[in-house]
């Protein structure tokens, strides 16, 4: 006679099998549902309370679910996606979200009718593969250095968010601040590095009419010495330096005995001549303009205002990157180690301009800046935080399109034309995996659907004629108009999206769909050590040390 072994705790929650997966396909469904109406150009906004009490007001898929706490491991799971998606190409957490969210659901009536989990994956790996070559079909090249034809890409994907009402001003601003800061490297491959170089500056005040992308760098600073050091100075020739200009003080607690008065003088001529070789060590260079990240005492300012140099102190790591970049300068370690070419000569200007309360300086028209920053003006904070989060998509959206030229039809006729191609295909595929491969294909039309719902359209009626017309010819290019859920050839409206944000968002739907289906088994619990639970030893109650319960760790030898 077999006798039940209990292995896991009494406290531990645990899921199995078929209960597993559709509790799993609950919560990425829940998830969908919660963004489902933020898609497309007639999208609603959310309004969500963070934890400190501040509101974040948006309809970017990505802003809402990292406010947004959850406790089911799927939903964590289906919430990372968006993250991936957003490090990775900028834009499509919405659609990511939305597909993945289907593809589970159309999953469901195959667990049911007992279709193992692995058929179904396998079914959806296909899918995937022939979904990638209908997309390398659909895409063409463009050419990144034609600008009307670059601003109408990255305004239609941005022309679902706030900032469309402004027109043309986002797609601008990114796209001169993703040109700014392209290094080519030789051999076809670029750098863009927008996340360290392309520096997004908010001020409240003004009007986003005064939004634009500086010929350089700008950094909430003031110069040491207001009064006496110069504000602005024309084709400044600028030192940045990485150590103090101050005296050293000990690494740990610093003792000196001293008998005589001399000895303290002494000491104090050490440190003011110390200070003093470095200052003169600098000026040998003749800079106008010298930029510490670290302290700069007063006596050092008062050798620099003598000689007529500005300086500023305590600045960010990353804002003397992205000077060095934007002038030409190399940032010196030690004053003894600088020499003629560390002195950045490329900036045609240096200002210190009294924004509001605060105090901006200003490192601009530089000759061929490699850094800059993106000067941001609007009413309120809230406003300013959504138009960031939109300029920071459009960015990623021109990044892209800088990377990988090449663009697919955007308003859902990219899904619509592999939902056809898969359902074609589906009657050569072999076995149960074949209710799989065209499910995939069923669940694409929801990208349509959504865009169709969402701007208050007959969806049966519009998804029927968007249907008629991929039979008709397939692979063309007739999608929905996200404004009036009439169906449009994107061609003629000019609706694109670039082809790594379509490829990725497809391949991150599906392929989290089959991860997740592969769970069969969740367990959740609380070890000894862990928060929660009921009150005992180092869980809210008072903890009373007898030698029964005293851990054996903490016994102290008698």
């Amino acid at each position: 006679m077999q006798v039940p072994v209990t292995v896991l705790n009494a406290s531990t929650k645990r899921e199995t099998g078929k209960r597993a997966q559709f509790a799993n396909i609950a919560a990425a469904k829940a998830v969908a549902d919660i963004i489902r109406t933020t898609l497309g150009p007639r999208s609603m906004l959310k309004m969500l309370l963070d934890p400190n009490g501040g509101i974040v007001l948006t309809n970017d898929g990505h802003a809402i679910l990292r406010e947004i706490d959850v406790s089911h491991p799927a939903a964590k799971s289906m919430i990372q996606l968006s993250r991936t998606q957003d490090e990775e190409v900028g834009d499509g957490t919405t659609s990511v979200i939305i597909l993945a969210g289907e593809m589970l659901q159309m999953a469901e009536p195959f667990l049911e009718k007992n279709i193992h989990p692995t058929v179904i994956v396998r079914g959806f790996a296909r899918a995937l593969e022939d979904s990638v070559t209908i997309i390398d079909r659909l895409a063409f090249p463009i050419d990144t250095g034609n600008r009307e034809q670059m601003l109408n890409v990255v305004n239609s994907c941005i022309g679902t968010k706030f900032t469309h009402r402004f027109g043309t001003l986002m797609a601008e601003l990114a796209l001169d601040a993703v040109q700014t800061v392209t290094v080519d490297l030789g051999g076809g491959s670029k750098e863009i590095d927008i996340k360290n170089y392309a520096k997004v500056e908010k001020i409240p005040g003004g009007t986003i009419e005064d939004c634009r992308v500086l010929k350089g760098v700008m950094f909430n600073k003031d110069v040491v010495v207001p009064g006496r050091m110069r504000r602005r100075i024309v084709n400044p020739r600028i030192l940045l330096l990485d150590c103090p200009l101050e005296y050293k003080k000990g690494e740990n607690q610093t003792n000196v005995e001293l008998t005589k008065e001399e000895d303290w003088a002494a000491l104090l001529k050490q440190e003011e001549e110390q200070i003093q070789r470095q200052c003169e060590q600098i000026l040998a260079f003749k800079p106008d303009v010298v930029i510490t990240e670290k302290g700069l005492s007063d006596l050092a300012a008062h050798y620099f205002t003598k000689a007529g140099v500005s300086a500023v102190r305590r600045l960010r790591k990353t804002d003397n990157n992205r000077i060095a970049r934007a002038c030409g300068a190399t940032i010196v370690n030690r004053t003894d180690e600088i020499r003629d070419s560390d002195i950045g000569t490329g900036a045609g200007l240096f200002e210190v301009v009294k924004i509001g309360d605060e105090f901006f300086t200003f490192v601009v028209d530089c000759k061929s800046p490699k850094a800059c920053t993106v000067l941001l003006r609007g009413a309120t904070k809230d406003i300013l935080n959504e138009v960031e989060r939109n300029l920071t998509d459009a960015m990623g959206v021109a990044r892209n399109i800088c990377l990988d030229p090449r663009l697919v039809p955007g308003g859902g006729a990219c899904e619509m034309a592999i939902s056809h191609g898969l359902a074609e295909r589906a009657t050569s595929v072999k076995g149960v995996e074949q209710w799989p491969f065209k499910a995939v294909g069923v669940a694409m039309e929801v990208i349509p659907r959504t865009l169709a719902q969402n701007c208050g359209a007959n969806v049966i009626r519009t998804l029927t004629k968007l249907r008629a017309k991929h039979a008709e010819s397939p692979g063309c290019s007739w999608g929905i108009d996200g404004e009036t859920g009439e169906v449009k050839d994107m061609k003629q409206l000019g609706v694109w999206e670039p082809y790594q944000v379509k490829a990725q968002t497809i391949k991150t739907a599906i392929e989290s769909a089959q991860m997740l289906l592969r769970i069969d088994d969740i367990v959740s619990g609380l070890s000894k050590k862990d928060r929660g639970g009921a009150p005992g030893p180092g869980r809210g109650a008072p903890e009373v040390e007898d030698h029964d319960n005293v851990e054996s760790e903490r016994m102290l030898a008698e």
